[in-house]
């Protein structure tokens, strides 16, 4: 497929190893985002991707934007302008004690687009699909309207939109309130990534005790009510996924998921991840994985047991984003040489 991904590309800064931010001497740099993180997953596996973005015109824009180029994706609509990239710092959790990340991100050349930056009707111009995240919204009132100009011209040429919601405590502190913005967006999606705490930021809607569910491996959950909550309320979305996570130490997590697609909910195989090397990005690889699923495979049930296995794997990986290949991912399902040397 031709897929379009749209949002910021970051820096990130960590100390090394599992050092926290009050002992760093040096910090190691990746770049990462979460949109141009499903974009790398998705031209792992084969698709034409663009990746839609701003990035300052310095040669750490340029040296990020080399970075994504050199695993397969375009960048011939990203803009190079302003002076800032974005940043975050991340702390690496480690057995009982959880990570941290601070943001650095406001005023950096992507927070500074509005709805006329990019020339939307011609991006999509051959697109089979858009993909974008929650997050963008929540860094300005232009990448708001941006979001909202992208999402109209993808409906109008008729092409596929996903949305991983992806609510950020950290984010949203341009003096708007979430609620306000994100239920208008979402009604223009067809594929939505949501769990609870989504759903009660951007619709206000928190689950009672009666709409949780007893699942045997990671107890009581809403996924049931948070899918039928934004089908009834947003009638275009065809199907909404939750991923199910049992953190049983920062390094050891159940990983799982669900789809709703309507009629019925399809449950995927638990993935029980010890030793967790990079916990960053296990679910961009998961949606890229999945809209390659979706493309893929006629069942929901293989696009989703292939969205997790992408996903458990990527947690393997240093760095924000998954760089297997499809043959990896599908000899890791039917569990062909796992965890032994290939030689």
């Amino acid at each position: 497929m031709k897929i379009i991904t749209f949002g910021e590309l970051l820096m990130r800064l960590s100390p090394p190893g599992y050092g926290r931010f009050a002992q760093a001497e040096s910090y190691a740099a990746h770049y990462g985002g979460a949109e141009a993180n499903t974009a790398i997953t998705l031209a792992q596996l084969g698709h034409d991707v663009d990746f839609v973005s701003v990035l300052p015109d310095t040669d750490i824009g340029k040296g990020a934007l080399r970075e994504i180029r050199k695993w397969g994706v375009n960048t011939s609509h990203v803009l190079q302008q302003g002076h800032k990239m974005g940043l975050y710092f991340m702390e690496k959790g480690v057995s009982i004690r959880g990570g941290n990340v601070i943001y650095d991100r406001e005023g950096s050349s992507f927070c500074s687009i509005d709805a006329s930056t990019f020339s939307w009707d011609d991006i999509f111009r051959n697109a089979d699909w858009f993909h974008w995240t929650g997050i963008t919204p929540g860094l300005s009132a232009g990448t708001a309207s941006a979001c909202r100009s992208a999402i109209e011209a993808a409906n109008r040429r008729g092409v596929r939109i996903s949305c991983d919601l992806n609510y950020r405590s950290k984010l949203w502190n341009y003096g708007v309130a979430p609620e306000d913005v994100m239920p208008g967006l979402i009604a223009g999606c067809d594929v939505v990534l949501a769990n609870e705490l989504d759903v009660a930021k951007y619709l206000g809607v928190v689950p009672d005790k009666k709409d949780y569910e007893l699942h045997e491996c990671f107890g009581e959950r809403s996924y049931a009510f948070i899918s039928k909550t934004l089908a009834e309320r947003f009638p275009k979305i065809s199907k909404v996924i939750s991923t199910l996570r049992q953190t049983l130490s920062a390094t050891h997590n159940l990983w799982s998921g669900v789809v709703y697609n309507g009629t019925r909910f399809i449950h995927g195989p638990v993935f029980d991840i010890n030793n967790i090397v990079d916990r960053v990005g296990g679910g961009d690889s998961f949606i890229g994985a999945l809209i390659h699923g979706l493309s893929r495979y006629t069942e929901d049930e293989k696009a989703l047991e292939f969205a997790l296995a992408a996903s458990s794997l990527k947690l393997t990986i240093p760095g924000d984003y998954n760089i297997l290949s499809e043959n990896e991912i599908i000899n890791f399902m039917n569990k062909e040489n796992v965890g032994r040397l290939s030689r």
